[in-house]
């Protein structure tokens, strides 16, 4: 159990000093990157999507899926779940250049 232990520590040590990053945290971007593709085909919006074009599809997909039009009030909490989290990778992506 002990050369086990070890075994992870220092396979985690080497992905660190590999890819200057912990296991971890590689697999928690994955899981980043999974949600904002979600969040991209939901709204229909490029990689290169800039505010204004994922402000215009959120709009856009609302007037489709309001509840006032036939749709659901979960679909409506997708589209804005959507938009705040590409929003939020625009004010991320902004500030880390």
């Amino acid at each position: 159990m002990t050369k086990l232990l070890w075994l992870v520590v220092l396979a985690s040590i080497a992905v660190r000093m590999l890819a200057g990053r912990w296991p971890w945290e590689l697999l928690r971007e994955n899981e980043r990157s999974v949600e904002e593709k979600r969040a991209r085909n939901l709204l229909g919006v490029a990689t290169a999507a800039n505010r204004q074009d994922i402000i215009d599809a959120h709009r856009r997909l609302i007037t489709r899926v309001h509840p006032d039009r036939g749709g659901s009030s979960e679909a409506v909490h997708e589209a804005n779940a959507a938009r705040d989290l590409l929003l939020g990778r625009l004010g991320e992506r902004g500030r880390g250049s």
